[in-house]
């Protein structure tokens, strides 16, 4: 036996007598014709675990975005303990699924075990670093391999990654969207989103900015953004966090002039105030304001963020678990964050596994601030699917805070019944794409 794998024996052997105690149930994991004796997959002389298949499942649905159908894989082994992962890219659905078979000689064969390794022979043998179709296809793969991880040592990943912080679970924000009919003026719906959030213990949200902006815009226009982010403010009170997405639709010096003219407001972030390919941009804003600035749902891998963690560009990092290279890199960008001072809020709004998924880093990172998933205070259609798909009302916050899952692994299963249901029909993009006045091309 070489050292790696007396390692892998010892820390198997480890698990079991502490699953025992911990009076969960070892033998169940997550497989629907198979039980697999924890023990038995503990001992020495037991053979290693093997990836026998990989499989994405596309759904389409109309209460989806168009341009995000979900894409979730799943990663079986010959002992019958299955993973789910998520690599639900935005636009590009099909891509990330042909990505994903692409990289199956990275784990087909292997022991699946061995989640870092695969991690490093996906990134650095597909020669050409990853862009987000190659990431957002390691993610899904990595999730899973975490999840089967997870199971077979009869742990949820966040202990495994040495959490949880907080038994409360992770603290998170919902989208400010009407509850009220369209027409509503803007101060009654806040009203009545605010009265929402008291009676379901919610303590923050995320807005954006009205409309599109030109590279230098008028008076108007930016006033208009001014005015309606002091009114939120006004009618949401000081107990209530307000993170803002700027969405990349302002230039630098648009960004400035409404940020220098928020600053009282305290706001929770100020996000993605100019594209985040820009970031030389990015510092010019950060540097000019007193509110803290937001970036990363759009940076890959950890390498990506480097740059942007290191030389103090944002204050906050927002990277998401199904496009920067899954739990692994998630954990790793958390990690150089907190060396260099700048806190974490995840972006997850794709489906619940990635969703879900991004939880149990959020539960280890001692510079976690907040978690967003793209959902209102008030459930609606795709919050009725992700129960349809996961079995229980997926990704609904409790006084504020997503709870933890206390089951091995990932801590869900998904319905396959239920995914039949929902065949992969393509990605579309926006309904409508957005054009300046003149015709130029807006940042959606």
């Amino acid at each position: 036996m070489n050292r790696r794998d007396l390692l892998k024996a010892s820390l198997l052997g480890a698990a079991a007598p502490a699953f025992a105690a911990s009076g969960r149930q070892p033998s169940t994991l997550g497989c629907d014709d198979c039980v697999v004796d924890q023990i038995t997959l503990a001992m020495p002389s037991a053979p290693r675990l093997k990836v026998t298949g990989i499989k994405t499942f596309g759904v389409t649905s109309d209460v989806l975005p168009s341009d995000r159908p979900h894409v979730f894989v799943k990663v079986e082994t010959d002992a019958g303990v299955v993973g789910w992962g998520e690599a639900t890219l935005e636009g590009k659905a099909a891509a990330a699924m042909q990505a994903v078979h692409d990289l199956s000689y990275a784990i087909m064969g292997q022991d699946p075990m061995h989640v870092e390794h695969h991690w490093q022979s996906m990134y650095v043998h597909a020669f050409y670093r990853s862009g987000p179709v190659l990431a957002s296809a390691i993610s899904g793969i990595d999730q899973a391999l975490w999840d089967i991880r997870g199971k077979v040592l009869g742990r949820p990943v966040y202990e495994l990654l040495g959490g949880p912080l907080d038994d409360r679970g992770v603290r998170g924000y919902y989208h400010l969207r009407p509850v009220l009919p369209p027409d509503t003026p803007y101060r009654e719906q806040v009203a009545a989103i605010r009265e929402r959030a008291e009676r379901y213990g919610i303590t923050a949200f995320k807005t954006g900015i009205p409309g599109y902006y030109e590279w230098i815009d008028t008076h108007q226009r930016i006033t208009e953004a001014i005015e309606r982010l002091h009114i939120l403010r006004e009618v949401m009170g000081d107990h209530i966090d307000i993170g803002v997405d700027f969405h990349a639709k302002t230039s630098p010096a648009v960004a400035v002039q409404i940020c220098r003219e928020v600053e009282s407001l305290n706001l929770m972030f100020v996000e993605e105030p100019c594209p985040p390919e820009n970031v030389k941009a990015m510092k010019r804003i950060s540097d000019r304001t007193t509110v803290p600035i937001a970036t990363g749902e759009r940076l890959i891998t950890h390498y990506g963020c480097r740059e942007v963690i290191e030389g103090k560009v944002v204050d906050i990092i927002q990277t998401d678990v199904n496009h920067v290279g899954g739990i692994s890199a998630l954990w790793k960008v958390g990690a150089m964050a907190e060396a260099s001072g700048v806190m974490m809020a995840p972006h997850a709004c794709e489906g619940p596994v990635g969703a879900v998924a991004s939880t149990h880093v959020d539960a280890v990172m001692p510079n976690f601030l907040v978690q967003e998933i793209c959902s209102g205070v008030e459930p609606d259609g795709k919050d009725a699917l992700w129960e349809e798909l996961l079995g229980y009302p997926a990704m609904r916050m409790v006084d504020g805070y997503y709870p933890l899952p206390d089951t091995p692994g990932l801590g869900i299963d998904i319905d396959e019944r239920v995914l039949a249901r929902y065949p992969f029909d393509g990605t579309k993009p926006f309904v409508a794409l957005p054009v300046h006045e003149d015709g130029s091309i807006a940042s959606p």
